[in-house]
């Protein structure tokens, strides 16, 4: 049963994650969920990889592995048909087990000179193979200070040159996958937003994965930049788009309360 563009389904589903035991929990059940879809929710597990420590994502696919008995990394390994999402997210989870700790401004800068070589500097199309050798070497925080260098370097966020008219599925993966990584907050927004206007399908189910998984994160951030944005309150917008009872409150409720900035 559908209300407002919210299922009975969803809103159970959104509560019964929140009441699981720990955040890796809700992230290995959100994991699962968007594996078992008929078309693979792509950005669930993109936002998954991009915003969460390497000691975090272990304990996602321990917990993956305990409560579904299989591998999470297989399980996106095998995804047919092949996706460009799935290339990045391989890459990623690799990344995750080198464990480097340290970041290098030496190593962001070489790294952004071969992204502009091999992309904006360059005729064609950008070398897939260049981009998803350094995802796979580099932490999280080392691609963040990547990509400031870039900026830096060539006075343009990276981003800018995977907007060209004739840009491939690569690219316009990759590029959502830039943003997650640059900015969470400003990217987790602009999902809501778009999420909440209704510009996106499953409406309830989108706006219940973020503020579930950024509620003990960076939601004060998240709640600022969406009021500057879009000159609204966050909890404003979800009680003005989603139907009143329990579930609602229960959404209201996460995106109100204050939390630490914790970035993951």
């Amino acid at each position: 049963m559908t209300t407002g563009g919210v299922s009975v389904k969803t809103s159970s589903a959104s509560l019964s994650m929140w009441m699981l035991g720990g955040s890796h929990e809700r992230d290995a059940a959100v994991a699962r969920e968007a594996l078992e879809q008929g078309n693979t929710n792509f950005k669930a597990l993109v936002e998954i990889f991009v915003g969460r420590k390497s000691s975090h994502i272990a304990l996602i696919k321990q917990a993956y592995h305990k409560n579904y008995g299989r591998q999470l990394d297989q399980d996106i390994v095998r995804i047919e048909p092949p996706h460009p999402f799935q290339k990045i997210l391989v890459a990623i989870s690799t990344s995750h087990k080198a464990h480097q700790a340290d970041v290098s401004q030496h190593i962001a800068k070489c790294d952004a000179r071969r992204l502009y070589e091999t992309g904006e500097g360059s005729s064609g199309a950008i070398e897939e193979a260049v981009v998803l050798e350094i995802f796979s070497k580099r932490t999280i925080s080392q691609l963040k200070l990547t990509f400031s260098c870039y900026k830096h370097i060539y006075g343009h966020d990276y981003t800018k040159s995977l907007k060209r008219g004739n840009s491939t599925a690569f690219e316009d993966a990759l590029k959502m996958v830039v943003k997650c990584i640059l900015n969470p907050p400003n990217y987790y927004a602009k999902t809501l937003y778009a999420s909440i206007k209704g510009k996106t399908v499953n409406k309830g189910s989108l706006v219940a994965r973020v503020i579930v998984s950024r509620a003990e994160v960076d939601m004060d951030e998240i709640r600022k930049i969406f009021r500057r944005k879009y000159g609204m309150e966050l909890r404003e917008a979800i009680s003005e788009s989603i139907p009143s009872g329990d579930y609602r409150d229960f959404l209201v409720d996460l995106a109100s309360q204050p939390r630490p900035s914790l970035h993951n």
